[in-house]
């Protein structure tokens, strides 16, 4: 169809209007739009938090003192009285496994937490201070040439079992790690222009550092944390597994394994249960890190 108006000049045709084929797009917001965006934080975060409920709320999760020792209920099987069964000294296992459950969270957060904060402050000076660099990266070289968690034991061998001492271990092994991250992205940030332009305008370097170099540097230590953190969950109960960790008295699901494995062909529920709980905390955290390094890295987010 042709349709002439007095400003447009004859033989002009003008198509009429289409109608809307496509609906009309409606963001997602809120914390519903966040989850469904985010579904691996969703799940990683929900299961996280499910197992500090756990720890948190153990005495009110009809449990029993996880110490108590009967010798009359020896490996009794799971029933409706011992839920998860009993070990060799007639111990409850599900008291022990949710008890347990703060150890290994105690572990991993502050592993996570000191590891993050010692590493980035090495990091910063490392990667923007050319003089200290050589030194303190031989150094941090020699400490990664050493697997984690033999260096762990080696540190655990000079101290008494505690959970203190757990934690200082592994969050000395696992410093390098978090320097070396810290260090690489501030070798990437030294070079851009705004950090000349601060250098120009003769800016000192603390301000630099500070309002510069470290806001940028806490997306992939975040992301770098919570594998810290499950790494730290395993190195304990690999400890607590040799006997290199914990006390044998204190609940922890690597000292109910290593309890248990001498039975595992008999009595297999005294390594399963506490093995469950430890895999799925460290799913947990793996899937919260996966997340996050998708959120908050643009490379790798799915939407636009």
């Amino acid at each position: 169809m042709t349709v002439h108006s007095p400003d447009i000049p004859a033989g002009t045709a003008i198509a009429p209007t289409l109608p809307d084929v496509l609906p009309d797009i409606k963001p997602r917001k809120g914390f519903i739009g966040f989850l469904r965006r985010n579904p691996t934080i969703a799940i990683g975060s929900g299961l996280l938090i499910l197992m500090v409920f756990v720890a948190v709320f153990a005495p009110l999760l009809w449990t029993v003192d996880p110490t108590a020792i009967s010798t009359r209920t020896r490996t009794r099987e799971p029933s409706a009285l011992y839920w998860f069964g009993t070990d060799m000294l007639g111990r409850d296992i599900y008291s022990r496994v949710l008890y347990g459950a703060r150890v290994s969270l105690i572990v991993g957060f502050s592993v996570a937490f000191f590891a993050s904060v010692a590493g980035l402050t090495i990091g910063l000076i490392s990667g923007f201070v050319r003089a200290a660099d050589a030194i303190i990266m031989r150094i941090m070289d020699g400490m990664m040439s050493i697997p984690p968690i033999l260096l762990a034991v080696a540190l655990m061998a000079l101290t008494r079992g505690s959970v203190g001492n757990v934690i200082l271990a592994i969050t000395i092994a696992e410093i390098p790690r978090v320097s070396r991250l810290v260090r690489g992205v501030v070798l990437s940030l030294r070079e851009q222009p705004y950090v000349d332009g601060a250098i120009a305008s003769g800016t000192r370097m603390p301000k630099i550092i500070l309002k510069h170099i470290l806001p940028n540097t806490l997306a992939p230590l975040i992301v770098q944390a919570t594998y810290i953190c499950a790494s730290a969950m395993i190195t304990e109960a690999i400890l607590s597994f040799i006997g290199a960790g914990t006390p044998p008295i204190i609940p922890s699901w690597g000292n109910i394994m290593a309890e248990g494995r001498a039975l595992w062909q008999v009595k297999f529920y005294i390594v399963l249960f506490p093995a469950i709980f430890l895999s799925l905390t460290v799913l947990a955290v793996n899937l919260l890190g996966d997340g996050l390094r998708d959120m908050l890295d643009p490379r790798m987010s799915k939407s636009v």
